[in-house]
């Protein structure tokens, strides 16, 4: 597995690989706290700014691969990311995904979700993973929704910024299993209510 880090676009998304000058348009969005109710990080104010910084290193080391989501007509609204890219196992994590409120329901997510499964089978992924808190419905029904095969609970895999102990969902898709997924993003990206 041989990841390329380059701009993907599907339908109305372009996923942009991170850049510094994305801090700023991304910063109004981080302001909803309300968002970060199931993140395993504090990510609003100066947390914010730290946790840009670390995404920076981050994707420069090529440990992640931070995506700015951008939309044809509005903008920045949010980030998606390979993590953890383990090229021997040809392995990686979709991950660490948000959107602002505005877009959920929307097809912005399953598109995004396209790209990325295209790209990862394209440089030669034969495993990808997804992982979320497992109290997040709203997430958990996102990656089903994929046909992700669902491998178990891992418990208290993370810390939550309050302290508290997160059980982890673990899902995972096949290359063979691919083209069925993307057939049925397709499907639903052909019938989604558009954002915005």
């Amino acid at each position: 597995m041989r990841l390329a880090v380059m701009p993907l676009k599907s339908g109305p998304v372009v996923l942009q690989p991170l850049r510094a000058a994305h801090r700023q348009a991304l910063a109004p969005l981080v302001a909803d706290a309300d968002l970060w109710r199931w993140w395993p990080r504090n990510m609003t104010g100066v947390p914010w700014e730290q946790t840009f910084d670390w995404q920076l290193r981050e994707h420069r080391a090529r440990r992640w691969i931070v995506f700015t989501v951008f939309h044809d007509t509005l903008g920045a609204v949010g980030q998606t990311c390979f993590i953890d890219p383990r090229p021997a196992r040809a392995t990686i994590e979709i991950g660490g995904t948000w959107y602002t409120r505005t877009v959920w329901g929307t097809d912005v997510n399953a598109a995004a979700k396209l790209a990325l499964l295209r790209h990862a089978c394209a440089c030669g992924a034969q495993r990808i993973e997804l992982k979320t808190d497992a109290l997040n419905t709203r997430s958990r029904a996102a990656i089903e929704r994929l046909d992700a095969n669902f491998e178990g609970v891992f418990r208290r895999h993370l810390q939550r910024p309050d302290g508290s102990w997160r059980d982890t969902a673990w899902y995972s898709i096949l290359a063979d299993e691919v083209p069925a997924i993307v057939a049925g993003l397709e499907a639903r990206l052909a019938r989604a209510r558009p954002a915005g």
